[in-house]
C-alpha cells in the first residue's frame, strides 16, 4: 500500500507560515489591545476572538464568498494582480490565520497585561523609547505568554478542517491537508492509510505540546 505524504508535509508547512504571520502582526495587535486607552477597543478584541465561538465553516463560507472572482474583492485580486485566493494555498493561510488569530493574541495580550507597570515607568524614565520598553525589557520577560502564542497558534493551524475545506478545497498537492486527508480515507474505507495519517498527527502534536510544556516550566524557574 502506497502512502502519499504530500498532505502532511503540505500541512505542517501551512502551520509554519501562518505561525510566523501571527506572531509579527500578533504581537503590535496584542499590545495595542493590552494598553491602549481607546473606548471602542472592545470592538477590536470582539473581532479578534470571534473565531473562538462561531463554527470554522461559518468563517470559510464568508471568506470564500468574499474571494471569489464573482465578487469585488476576488475579482479585483484576480484581475490586477494575477492572485487567485479561493482553493489556492494563499486561501489557506488566509483562512487558517484568521481562526488561528486568537490563539496567537490572547495569550500575548494577557502577558503583556500582566506585566508589572512599573518595570515600564522606570524603562521611560531611563530614557528609552517604548520601543526599546518593548524589545528589551517586557518582551524577554513574558516569553511563557510568547511561547503559549506560538504553540497554540502551531497546533491549532495543524489541526483546522472546516475553514480550510471552504476556502481550499481538496486539491492534491496544493489544499489537501492532513486533516483533508483522513477524512477522504475514511469516506473510502482506507483505515489503514487514515490511521497512518492520525498517528502522525497525534504523535507530532504530543511531541510539540511535550517540549512546549518542557521549555515553559525552565523559562518560569528562570524568571
Amino acid at each position: 500500500m502506497r502512502y502519499d505524504l504530500q498532505p502532511l508535509f503540505l500541512t505542517f508547512e501551512l502551520a509554519l507560515v501562518v505561525t510566523v504571520i501571527l506572531f509579527v502582526f500578533g504581537i503590535p495587535l496584542a499590545y495595542w489591545i493590552a494598553f491602549s486607552r481607546n473606548r471602542f477597543k472592545y470592538i477590536v478584541e470582539t473581532l479578534v476572538s470571534i473565531p473562538l465561538v462561531l463554527p470554522p465553516t461559518v468563517i470559510g463560507f464568508y471568506l470564500l464568498i468574499a474571494f471569489s472572482p464573482k465578487n469585488f474583492l476576488g475579482h479585483f485580486l484576480l484581475f490586477y494582480f494575477g492572485i487567485r485566493v479561493a482553493f489556492s494555498f494563499i486561501g489557506l493561510v488566509i483562512g487558517s490565520v484568521i481562526f488561528s488569530l486568537p490563539f496567537m493574541v490572547n495569550p500575548i495580550k494577557a502577558g503583556f497585561q500582566n506585566f508589572p507597570t512599573a518595570l515600564m515607568e522606570a524603562s521611560y524614565v531611563l530614557g528609552k523609547s517604548p520601543w526599546e520598553t518593548l524589545r528589551r525589557v517586557i518582551l524577554p520577560n513574558i516569553r511563557p505568554s510568547l511561547l503559549t502564542g506560538i504553540v497554540m497558534a502551531f497546533a491549532h493551524t495543524i489541526g483546522e478542517f472546516g475553514v480550510v475545506l471552504m476556502i481550499g478545497g481538496n486539491i492534491p498537492g496544493e489544499t489537501r491537508l492532513a486533516s483533508i486527508a483522513i477524512y477522504n480515507e475514511v469516506e473510502a474505507l482506507n483505515y489503514d492509510t487514515a490511521g497512518l495519517y492520525a498517528l502522525i498527527l497525534v504523535s507530532i502534536s504530543f511531541i510539540v505540546l511535550l517540549v512546549f510544556y518542557y521549555l515553559n516550566r525552565r523559562v518560569i524557574k528562570v524568571f
